[in-house]
Formats: C-alpha cells, sequence, structure tokens
C-alpha cells in the first residue's frame, strides 16, 4: 500500500466515479446489492445468490480471490485491497443493502436540519458528521470491545453480515418515508445504530484482512 494508511485509501473507488474516461465505469455496481425486502435469512440468501452481474456481494470474493492469488500482478492487488476495503465500509451502511426502486434511498428524498438532501445521502455521511468527531476520535471512541465481544461480532458469513444490513435497512424505510424532516429526533432514533454500523464495518474488514494477510 506505500507508506499511507488504509484509510488513506478507503474512498478512492468513490473519487473514481467522476472519471470521464469510463475506465471505471464497471465498477459502479460494486458499491451496493439491490434486493427486496426480506424477513427470512434463507429466502435473502436464496434471492442473494440468484442474481446475476457483478455486485457488492460477489466483489467481496472476487476482490479476495484476486488478492490471495500469486499470479495477481502487484497493481492489481493493490487496486483489489482498495475496492475491498471500501465495499466492506459499503457493506455496514445499511442502504447499501436496500431497494432497487430508489436506489437505496437515493431517490427518497428528506430534508436534514432544513437542508434538502436525500435518505442515502443522510446514512452515507450525514448523520456521523453531525456527531463532530473526528474519524481517529470516532474510532478510538467506538473500539472498546472486549475480546468476546470482537469475536462474536466477527463471527458468521458474508452473507449473514449482509443480511444484517439489510435489516436494519428495512428498519430505516419504515421509519423515513419521502419527504420525511429529519432533525434531533431521527440523530436520536439512529445513532446508536449508525454507531454498531461503523464497528461492525471496521472489525468484519479486520478479520476479512486478518484471513487474507
Amino acid at each position: 500500500m506505500g507508506k499511507e494508511r488504509l484509510a488513506y485509501w478507503a474512498n478512492w473507488p468513490d473519487f473514481i466515479k467522476s472519471d470521464t474516461t469510463g475506465a471505471w465505469k464497471q465498477a459502479s455496481s460494486w458499491h451496493y446489492v439491490n434486493i427486496d425486502p426480506m424477513t427470512d435469512f434463507k429466502a435473502f440468501e436464496q434471492n442473494l445468490k440468484a442474481q446475476a452481474g457483478p455486485s457488492l456481494y460477489t466483489q467481496v470474493n472476487t476482490l479476495s480471490s484476486q488478492i490471495k492469488d500469486k499470479n495477481t500482478s502487484e497493481k492489481d492487488r493493490k487496486i483489489a485491497l482498495i475496492f475491498l476495503i471500501h465495499i466492506m465500509g459499503d457493506l455496514a451502511q445499511p442502504l447499501h443493502v436496500g431497494r432497487a426502486e430508489d436506489l437505496g434511498g437515493n431517490k427518497i428524498n428528506v430534508t436534514y436540519f432544513g437542508e434538502k438532501t436525500n435518505l442515502h445521502s443522510v446514512w452515507d455521511g450525514k448523520l456521523v458528521d453531525s456527531q463532530k468527531y473526528s474519524y481517529t476520535e470516532y474510532s478510538k471512541l467506538l473500539d472498546i470491545k472486549s475480546k468476546e465481544e470482537v469475536a462474536q461480532i466477527q463471527s458468521g458469513t458474508l452473507e449473514d453480515w449482509l443480511y444484517d444490513s439489510h435489516k436494519i435497512a428495512n428498519k430505516i424505510y419504515a421509519q423515513t418515508p419521502n419527504d420525511s424532516k429529519l432533525s434531533y429526533d431521527y440523530q436520536y432514533k439512529f445513532n446508536e445504530t449508525m454507531e454498531r454500523q461503523l464497528l461492525y464495518g471496521g472489525l468484519r474488514l479486520a478479520k476479512v484482512l486478518n484471513e487474507l494477510f
């Protein structure tokens, strides 16, 4: 990775969405997996595995395989690792396991403290930024679990982790209809969930990286 820390590269897969050459167009679908509301894990898993084409779900395994493959060039291994870091974060953002009809909340218009935005953007950053911590401060504040608690969070399969986010997405949809006016009450309702997902995302990424390296 060079001298930079992982966090330096974590948002690069979003930055390159502005690339106008089309070089990264195929990677746009790697950031999410759309799925209809499922209340049963078995149905969710079947629906997930039946989907065609690359998605967040398929790419976690694909990128991991590229990183492990000794025939992958150093440059391509680095790019695969950067994408893996990013989409493991996307996996923990519930609306990246949302619904196709509204593009994971992007078409659900809301106001957040009077600012016009959409539901996806609220969960992508606004809820986090509203806490006024730096990312370093927040990571230190949240990373306080015991070894036993960490092991529990890191247990399960990729499908389990996606279903975990999907269930939370269903709650968010149910409590945030179109044209909602969100403010302190919304923070109060969902801040604990948001912090949980930050922590779970980081610890589950750690497990994936430890297994790879």
